[in-house]
């Protein structure tokens, strides 16, 4: 018998409902700009805390579990989309994205802890900084580009959310699949 597929995964945060449709209110104009991005879908959009790419099914009740401890100890964090800016050079952009504001170390160190629970279980994890971003969209390498685009976008500020929620995701044929969420914990109160 075969070993069942490798599962694609990631590690995310999902900004709030209200606050991808800030953000795409305020990239609505540059939508059709000459040399734009394809865009990604708002109801997609999230903040990748650690790529996994292939892992083989049967290490995902660990990583779960992993991901879980990693959530726990992580404080409350406030956070924002603002800004934009692009991967690649200016003449041949490769990706746009937005910035992230607020209590970005909390994020840092959150995407540190999982990194290391996952290479605590052998995975691999691409060894370079954390770099908080959400992907609005991807350049195709043959058609006009306008690297300068996400200029337009650089004093965008979202509204301001709580970081509440990590999930982990399942990429599969360009659809998304949330596999399980964790939730950040609150400290009870003591009576």
């Amino acid at each position: 018998m075969s070993e069942p597929a490798p599962l694609r995964l990631f590690v995310a945060v999902a900004p709030p409902a209200r606050a991808r449709a800030d953000l795409a209110a305020a990239l609505e104009p540059l939508r059709q700009a000459p040399g734009a991005p394809r865009w990604g879908d708002p109801a997609r959009w999230h903040l990748t805390l650690l790529f996994l790419g292939a892992v083989p099914s049967a290490l995902l009740p660990g990583l779960t579990g992993a991901v879980t401890d990693a959530v726990a100890p992580t404080p409350p964090a406030t956070l924002r989309l603002a800004g934009a800016g692009r991967f690649g050079s200016r003449r041949r952009p490769q990706v746009c994205w937005a910035g992230v504001d607020g209590d970005v170390a909390v994020l840092t160190a959150l995407a540190a802890r999982l990194a290391a629970a996952a290479r605590g279980l052998g995975l691999p994890v691409e060894d370079r900084p954390f770099r908080p971003h959400l992907t609005l969209g991807r350049w195709h390498p043959r058609r006009p580009a306008d690297g300068d685009l996400p200029d337009r976008l650089a004093g965008y500020r979202g509204p301001d959310w709580p970081l509440a929620e990590v999930t982990l995701v399942r990429s599969s044929a360009g659809r998304h699949e949330v596999l399980s969420s964790v939730a950040r914990r609150t400290p009870s109160a003591r009576s």
